[in-house]
Order: C-alpha cells, then structure tokens, then sequence
C-alpha cells in the first residue's frame, strides 16, 4: 500500500496547487478535491489529509466555498471537525455547543435559545482562519457522481491504509475528539480502510 501511496502523493502535489482565495475559473466544475496542510509531510512530499468531492453536478466551487469561506459548520463537516480540535485542544466547553446540529427546524427551536451565538461567530472565525491560512489543495476533474464517489472512496482508503503516512506530533487533528481522525491522519472519518486504489486506477492522472 505505501508504494502506491506514495505514487498518488506524487502525482497529487505536482497537479496545480490552490489556496485561499482561489478563482472560481480555474477550478473544474466537476470533480475530486485533495487538500493538503502546512506542515505536514509523507513519500517525500506534503502529505494529503483530507479527500473530498460533491454530489450535485457542477457543485465542486460551491463544495469549496463551504469548507473555506463561508462560516456554517452544519453545512461542512470538515469544519466542524477542525473547530471541534481547535475547542478540544483548549478544553474548551463550548464544544458541546458546537457538535449541534442546527439544521433542522426542530434543533433550530430546541438549541438556539441555548446557543451562545458570539461564542459560535468566534469559533467560525478561529476556523476559517486556520483553513485559509494552513490548507491548500489540487482537484482532479471527473465527471458523474458515482465515479467521483468511487474514485474519493478509494483514494481515503489508499491514504488512511498506509502504515507511512503518519500525521506529525503537532497536526492539529490530533486533538480531534473522533479517534478515527487521530487514527488515520485524516480529517475524515467516512471510507477509511475500505477498497485501495489498484495502479490501473493511476492511468487516468497521469
């Protein structure tokens, strides 16, 4: 698994690299985004923490806003996760508060009332500070939604199954309250250690 671990790590960091503020121009409007962050390092290269993609058709701009600008954590999971370690590693108590979910109508009238609102527009802010200044990331172009899933799938399974990609001492994911964050190295905790990517796979990137 390392070998070609570390041939997708190769392949992905020699793809043209984003970071905040990106252009909406440049980016495909279909496919597979890979993100990398600062700091952290496997095969040689920067090391990959987190594979994502989207569902709805010509939404993968749209996928990106939400992780990297616009400050709704019940809209992206992956900031959710980067508050939860942000709160986690202060033992902070609020982060009760932040695992909420608010989208529906009835938490809505549930937790709002509870919610300390300042508190929550402080953590968002934390949030898009450290994506914005930390992450960066390439695409990949695929089109249709079962072969994006497929190939997102099988690119967290490659990463999350090899024993060489290891997040450093100081990744802020190791404060993540999910053990399969700290485990894996990734900001995922969906499509680990499934199905790998065979080379065959590797074709259509190179």
């Amino acid at each position: 698994m390392s070998q070609i671990c570390s041939e997708i790590h190769k392949i992905f960091n020699e793809l043209p690299r984003y970071s905040f503020p990106f252009n909406k121009t440049t980016i495909p409007k279909n496919g597979i985004y890979i993100i990398f962050e600062k700091n952290e390092y496997a095969h040689g290269a920067d090391r990959i923490v987190r594979i994502g993609t989207h569902t709805g058709e010509e939404q993968l701009f749209s996928r990106l806003q939400q992780h990297f600008v616009k400050e709704n954590k019940d809209r992206s999971i992956f900031r959710k996760n980067i508050g939860r370690a942000l709160l986690n590693k202060e033992n902070d108590p609020f982060l009760e508060q932040w695992d909420w979910d608010l989208t529906t109508k009835e938490k809505k009238e549930k937790y709002l009332p509870l919610l300390n609102q300042a508190k929550q527009k402080e953590v968002e802010n934390s949030v898009s500070e450290y994506i914005q200044t930390n992450l960066s990331f390439c695409v990949i172009h695929v089109e249709g939604k079962e072969k994006r899933l497929e190939l997102e799938s099988k690119i967290i399974s490659t990463v999350s199954l090899c024993e060489n990609c290891k997040p450093s001492e100081n990744w802020l994911g190791n404060f993540s309250p999910k053990r399969k964050i700290r485990e894996s190295g990734l900001w995922l905790v969906n499509e680990l250690y499934k199905e790998p990517l065979e080379f065959a796979d590797l074709e259509i990137y190179k």
